[in-house]
């Protein structure tokens, strides 16, 4: 359904993204895991699209410049478009619901949602891709303290994005802040959505332990390249693994 090949980003000469290929099928949950500054949050903004409108920002404000190369192809249409103007024609995007630290930024933010393309139909009511990333910064600042509250500030993320009937759901590191327990309802409730809608999920954390359950398949990702892939019982059966992502 979503295939990228050869993804590459750079911040000036800085090499953020390496040579990165992922691919998520139908209703299958992806998980990429890495550390702080692996990649992940590039990765997903490359997907999305985001990164072309934090580049024409840059571009706009002097600022640095970014360069994005390789293919996304989604349900085999390519919808690359990094050298196309404007990048809206051919990703057929909208922003909404933008956290304030997305303007003016130097470098990239955690824009909360996006949207694109779908099968092309007219009147098809299928919104294509949805990236969302529930770690703003009201949540992970003023964690609720009451269960219900909790779990109603966890959930948010997830009907806000599935409002426009997505097909694919790309989460950007939506644990963190949580609690144990939060993180693995949240888990629970990812799950179910993926089997009840029927969607595809590609999904990033730093630490695999919460996500490996509902994974189906999993990428890591170090200093922007991805140095593994594999399985859930794949990357559970590797010690290194276990050590760096599982905390066992």
């Amino acid at each position: 359904m979503l295939e990228a090949t050869g993804l590459m980003v750079f911040y000036e000469n800085m090499l953020a993204l390496n040579n990165v290929s992922l691919r998520c099928g139908e209703n299958q949950i992806v998980g990429v895991f890495g550390a702080n500054s692996a990649g992940k949050s590039t990765l997903m903004y490359a997907l999305s699209g985001i990164m072309l409108d934090i580049r024409k920002k840059e571009e706009m404000a002097g600022g640095e410049r970014i360069t994005l190369t390789g293919s996304i192809r989604y349900r085999e249409q390519e919808i690359t478009a990094f050298e196309i103007e404007p990048p809206g024609k051919a990703w057929h995007s909208s922003l909404s619901g933008a956290p304030a630290n997305l303007q003016g930024m130097q470098r990239p933010g955690k824009p909360e949602n996006r949207r694109l393309p779908g099968d092309g139909r007219p009147g098809a009511g299928d919104p294509g891709i949805r990236f969302q990333n529930f770690s703003s910064p009201d949540q992970a600042q003023k964690p609720a303290g009451r269960l219900f509250e909790r779990r109603r500030a966890a959930d948010a993320g997830h009907w806000r994005a599935l409002m426009a009937q997505p097909k694919i759901l790309l989460l950007d590191e939506p644990l963190m802040g949580l609690s144990p327990l939060m993180q693995a309802m949240l888990m629970q409730a990812t799950r179910e959505i993926r089997d009840e809608r029927n969607i595809s999920i590609v999904i990033t954390e730093q630490y695999a332990r919460p996500v490996i359950p509902i994974v189906n398949y999993a990428f890591i990702l170090e200093n922007g390249s991805a140095v593994l892939e594999g399985t859930r019982e794949d990357l559970m059966d590797n010690p290194d693994v276990r050590s760096a992502y599982f905390g066992i």
